[in-house]
């Protein structure tokens, strides 16, 4: 199931290009929090908890106890990472979007499938394994919501394919896309019979045809 983790974050005043810069320049993150019948709230994250918080974390689906301080008040909400902007010459956050959930209301979200272990097929038939779907949209409760969706493509042998109909998903959590969809196959290595119609299809190397030089002295001949 996703990842439930406490975050405290702060109330943000400003607003403005010039105002996140300072709060950039504070090794801070600027950050909104919206979802439901509220209004939009402008935060700020301490940029190491945040990592701290991420590095943790199998995938960005965590769910979220958010504790806003305003000045000396301060209060809870449950939220999940609705989207993370970075920079795009480094690894840096740079903004943070948090949506509220509810726990008794159901949500949608992307979640990453990721293999396990090595085919039969690629193992010892030398085959390939190509993933297909590296993700699939899925709607359950907040609390069931997995990190990840694993699939185990031990026994595949070549030939063999995994849809989102074979996925082994968690109690309340439903897939929103087409069942039948391959998220992985093993297929025969394409590479020597490339490489042999390649060869085939290369034009051959024309031929090139120079006039005989002629033997030495023999202009001088005929001149003479």
């Amino acid at each position: 199931m996703a990842q439930q983790a406490k975050l405290t974050v702060q109330k943000r005043a400003q607003v403005g290009r010039n105002a996140i810069k300072k709060v950039r320049k504070q090794g801070l993150i600027p950050a909104v929090f919206y979802g439901g019948d509220r209004e939009p709230i402008n935060l700020e994250i301490n940029s190491r908890q945040l990592s701290t918080l991420l590095a943790r974390a199998a995938s960005e689906n965590i769910l979220l106890e958010l504790e806003i301080v305003d000045g000396e008040s301060k209060h809870s909400s449950l939220a999940m990472i609705q989207e993370i902007q970075r920079d795009p010459l480094q690894p840096e956050v740079v903004h943070v979007d948090f949506h509220a959930v509810s726990a008794t209301e159901k949500l949608t979200a992307e979640v990453p499938i990721e293999t396990v272990g090595e085919p039969v097929g690629v193992k010892t038939g030398g085959g390939l394994l190509e993933h297909i779907l590296r993700s699939i949209e899925v709607e359950c409760l907040p609390g069931d919501l997995p990190e990840r969706i694993e699939v185990d493509v031990t026994n595949l042998d070549i030939g063999d394919s995994v849809h989102v109909k074979d996925l082994k998903l968690p109690s309340g959590v439903e897939a929103l896309v087409d069942e039948d969809l391959t998220v992985v196959s093993v297929s025969e290595a394409r590479v020597e019979e490339e490489e042999v119609a390649a060869a085939e299809a290369a034009p051959a190397a024309p031929e090139v045809i120079t006039a005989k030089k002629p033997e030495e002295g023999a202009g001088a001949s005929a001149e003479s």
